[in-house]
């Protein structure tokens, strides 16, 4: 995504200097800020595959197909028969529905009260390092703009320097103005992966946390009416 603007700012800058200006030159010139921001990409990169590993793979049970199977086995009476299928996988969704399975055989306050416990444990993995993206887009972008402010900064110092050729001058301007145009395609380039990845990922996170709920209230239902004498 963002090496597209930095494509574009190369030819910015290509444009106003005529030759120079590549990405090594303003690499050689101050790396200081680029190399900031690579660090940051990486580090945003890497937050991003996590988080996809971490919600596809711990989150990929279908909750509705599976409290299907347990509710048969509650109403068989195969309590332990469903701790068992629950222990079939270490995954979120299985660990709270094994919660309420161990207080079957208690009141609907020890089951709401383990599945609680249970839920409040599970909640805050599903949102972890997501909302720290946000952070992430605001200093890939403020390090991008502060390199591209002290980049044309010393540009400009540097051409106003007396004894320079008409030849000198543009080849340094080129290479500062493609220094400055890296460093805020870099930066913006890195905001916006981190946005669009803070919005799939924290509406994913969203909608694992209301399965969770759901799959809380459908056990605790479960469970609390079929104990009473009576019940379907």
């Amino acid at each position: 995504m963002f090496v597209a603007l930095l494509s574009a700012g190369a030819a910015v800058a290509s444009g106003a200097g005529g030759s120079g200006g590549g990405l090594m030159e303003a690499f050689k010139e101050n790396p200081t800020f680029l190399s900031i921001n690579l660090v940051v990409s990486a580090v945003v990169v890497a937050m991003i595959v996590e988080r996809i590993y971490f919600q596809l793979s711990k989150y990929r049970v279908n909750s509705k197909e599976f409290f299907a199977q347990i509710k048969k086995l509650v109403v068989a009476g195969n309590i332990d028969r469903a701790i068992k299928l629950c222990d079939a996988g270490d995954y979120p969704t299985l660990q709270l529905v094994k919660a309420g399975l161990t207080q079957a055989n208690k009141g609907p306050d020890e089951i709401d009260a383990a599945m609680s416990e249970k839920i409040g444990e599970l909640k805050p993995y599903v949102e972890k390092r997501v909302g720290a993206l946000w952070s992430l887009a605001n200093i890939a972008t403020l390090v991008g703009l502060l390199g591209t402010v002290l980049g044309l900064i010393h540009t400009f110092g540097a051409v106003a320097q007396q004894g320079l050729s008409a030849a000198d001058r543009q080849r340094i301007l080129a290479n500062g103005i493609a220094e400055a145009m890296y460093n805020t395609a870099l930066g913006l380039g890195i905001a916006v992966m981190c946005m669009v990845a803070h919005l799939i990922l924290h509406q994913r996170a969203k909608n694992i946390q209301h399965d969770l709920d759901a799959t809380m209230e459908r056990v605790f239902n479960l469970l609390t009416i079929q104990t009473r004498p009576g019940g379907y």
